[in-house]
């Protein structure tokens, strides 16, 4: 049977790797909505292919250049955030959600106010609007899909269990580009470096997180609000292979790992098929060719984002979001070659020291909280 999805964040590397899949399976799937944040001839070339029936830039000012580019078609098109929202909307089977940053926020809630499934590939919805966006999933009657690679894998060890019968989640960290380099190195870190990741094909911004290991530290917020057990109950472990992507713990002792490629259409096809499952392109583990997996405790004396992550979470109230937006920022101002690698911790530390928040009770508190830590960073960053 023919299913319907609407892809948020298109043309971005998880968005691309959907697509991918969607493309082996053709017959399978019908396309709704695909939107991108300013990639338009991408856009406008996917929409072809995929016979989308909107089309949605968030930069309006490129409006006219999407028009062009699906002149002759019978594809909509739109732009703008409100734009966004109301393809997010879009009354559909599956909606995968995967524009980074707090951008993605708002059409995410659009997307679970419609009380269908989505994949959730946006980290920064939880981590800033946690309570927020669980409070929606539950009002709709929505079903949240993590798409994550991590705690995708937790949701597949947990299939048929009880959280009450969890003794330990485990999120497993590949340590980044710089797990063995030095302080000194690290001050010394280019853009470039820091993109360049062992293991994954990731975008910018998040592999810019693998590498600060602050990418973790989301992820351990986020696996509070999905997989609540307490925060006494979830870990982080570095694991260099990548190959478990994350473990549960019973309390008999039992331990249920998920492994496989280090490739995100794993995860992926695990939500396009949920409860399902589907062939992928990659080739099977060879835990032979592998050899050995090892396993280290973190460096948060090197790599501090997962404490300040973790007493984040502990703090609540707005230091999640705060957390978030001030690390947004840093990250930027890094890859624009504003500040040293070594600074986006400091820079996120400061923000979180500077000023305390009530919890957001709705999506214009959350973006609120969101606009007023990228000011008090942009403030920091004038001043450094």
């Amino acid at each position: 049977m023919t299913r319907s999805i609407s892809i948020l964040g298109a043309t971005g590397s998880v968005g691309e790797q959907t697509l991918d899949l969607i493309r082996r399976n053709r017959e399978d799937w019908r396309v709704e909505a695909l939107t991108a944040n300013g990639r338009v001839s991408e856009l406008a070339s996917l929409a072809r292919e995929f016979d989308a029936k909107v089309a949605v830039v968030a930069d309006e000012a490129r409006l006219p250049e999407l028009r062009e580019a699906l002149s002759g078609t019978q594809i909509e098109v739109a732009a703008g955030r409100d734009a966004l929202c109301e393809a997010a909307a879009r009354p559909v089977d599956l909606t995968l959600a995967a524009i980074v940053g707090c951008a993605g926020l708002a059409p995410t809630m659009a997307a679970i106010a419609q009380g269908s499934t989505v994949a959730l590939a946006n980290k920064e919805a939880l981590v800033s609007a946690g309570d927020v966006l669980m409070r929606a999933v539950n009002e709709s009657g929505a079903t949240l899909l993590p798409t994550d690679s991590e705690h995708n894998a937790i949701f597949q060890c947990l299939a048929g269990n009880e959280l009450a019968n969890v003794a330990r989640i485990t999120l497993t960290a590949s340590g980044g580009p710089f797990r063995t380099w030095t302080q000194e190195q690290l001050h010394a870190a280019t853009p470039a470096q820091a993109v360049a990741h062992p293991n994954w094909d990731m975008g910018a911004k998040i592999s810019v997180d693998s590498a600060t290991m602050m990418n973790k530290g989301l992820e351990y917020i986020e696996a509070h609000h999905l997989f609540p057990v307490g925060l006494e109950r979830l870990r982080i472990i570095v694991h260099p292979q990548s190959v478990i992507h994350s473990m549960v713990e019973y309390r008999d002792r039992s331990t249920l790992a998920q492994l496989g490629p280090s490739d995100m259409r794993v995860p992926i096809a695990s939500c396009l098929a949920w409860p399902d499952r589907m062939d992928t392109p990659m080739a099977p583990l060879d835990l032979a060719a592998i050899g050995e997996l090892s396993f280290f405790a973190p460096d948060e004396t090197r790599f501090p984002a997962t404490r300040l992550a973790r007493e984040a979470i502990e703090t609540g109230g707005a230091a999640p979001a705060v957390l978030n937006a001030a690390n947004e920022v840093a990250v930027a101002a890094f890859l624009a070659g504003q500040i040293g690698f070594t600074r986006i911790p400091v820079m996120v530390e400061q923000a979180l020291s500077r000023y305390s928040l009530p919890a957001p009770k709705c999506l214009d508190d959350v973006l609120s909280v969101d606009a007023e830590a990228r000011a008090n960073v942009q403030e920091l960053l004038e001043h450094a």
